[in-house]
C-alpha cells in the first residue's frame, strides 16, 4: 500500500458531491489537499472539517476548468509548495438536459464538451509534464458507465464520457516508460446534485431519477479512487467500473415497487 500522507492531492470540482467526498477520503489518509471549484465559498466552508478529518493542509482556489486561460493562469500561479501534485483527480464535470439530440439546445452541448472534455484536457496538460519531470504522479479521471453504453436523450453527455475514456487510455499509452499512472473510475448512478444540475434546479424531476432504487453514494466512489491511488507504485489500476446492485448498465435498472 502506498502512503498518501503529506502527498499533494489535487481534486477539481471539489465543492460538493464526489469531489468533496474525495477530499474527505484523502484527508483521512493525511494528504495535503489542493482543491478548486467554481464556488470558492463552498470550499471555504469545507476547509475546517477537512483539517479536522486529518488533512495535513488545505489550499483552495476558484476555477472553472472550461476556461482555458483561467486554468493556465491559476495553475501557473500556485505557490511552489502546492505546484507539484502527486495525485490529480479530474472530477469536475456535469450534464445538461435530457432531450432528443435533434431537439436539444446547442448551449447544453457546448457546456458539457467544454467542461467534461476540454476542461479535463486543460488541467491534465498543465499538471502532467511536472509529474513526468519529477518521476512520480497519478492521474485519476472520473468517467461514467454512460461512456460505455449510450442511452436515449443523453447522446452528447455519453459522448463526453466516451471521450474521457479514450483520453485516459491514450494518456496511459503516452506515459508508458514513465512512473506516472493513469486510472479511469466509471461509476453508474450516484446520488449527488448531478440530476438537479442536469435539470437546472428542477428538484422534483431530479428526485425521480433515484426513485425506487438505492444509488451509489459519493463516498463509495471516493473509496474506489482512494484505493486506486494507494496501490503500490508499480501497480496501475487501469479502469474501475462500479454500479449500485440495482443497476446493470447505463440503461437497465431494477426499481422496487
Amino acid at each position: 500500500m502506498l502512503s498518501l500522507k503529506d502527498k499533494v492531492v489535487f481534486v477539481t470540482g471539489s465543492s460538493a458531491g464526489i469531489g468533496a467526498a474525495c477530499a474527505f477520503a484523502f484527508a483521512a489518509a493525511g494528504a495535503r489537499l489542493l482543491l478548486c471549484a467554481r464556488r470558492l465559498e463552498k470550499l471555504a466552508q469545507l476547509q475546517p472539517a477537512l483539517l479536522e478529518a486529518g488533512a495535513a493542509a488545505v489550499y483552495c482556489f476558484p476555477l472553472d476548468v472550461m476556461r482555458r486561460d483561467d486554468v493556465a493562469h491559476a495553475l501557473a500561479a500556485l505557490p511552489p509548495e502546492w505546484a507539484a501534485a502527486d495525485v490529480l483527480v479530474n472530477n469536475a464535470g456535469l450534464s445538461r438536459g435530457m432531450t432528443k439530440l435533434y431537439q436539444d439546445e446547442i448551449d447544453n452541448w457546448e457546456e458539457m464538451i467544454d467542461t467534461n472534455v476540454k476542461g479535463l484536457l486543460y488541467v491534465t496538460r498543465a499538471m502532467v509534464p511536472g509529474m513526468v519531470a519529477r518521476g512520480r504522479g497519478h492521474v485519476i479521471n472520473l468517467g461514467s458507465t454512460a461512456g460505455r453504453m449510450t442511452y436515449p436523450n443523453g447522446a452528447v453527455y455519453c459522448a463526453t464520457k466516451a471521450a474521457e475514456r479514450a483520453i485516459s487510455e491514450g494518456l496511459r499509452q503516452d506515459l508508458l516508460g514513465t512512473p506516472v499512472r493513469v486510472t479511469t473510475v466509471d461509476p453508474g448512478m450516484v446520488q449527488t446534485d448531478f440530476s438537479k444540475i442536469r435539470f437546472r434546479g428542477d428538484e422534483e424531476r431530479a428526485a425521480k431519477v433515484y426513485q425506487g432504487l438505492t444509488p451509489l453514494k459519493p463516498e463509495d466512489v471516493a473509496d474506489a479512487i482512494l484505493w486506486a491511488a494507494s496501490r503500490p507504485a508499480h501497480v496501475n489500476i487501469n479502469e474501475i467500473v462500479m454500479t449500485t446492485i440495482d443497476q446493470a448498465n447505463s440503461y437497465l435498472f431494477h426499481r422496487k415497487g
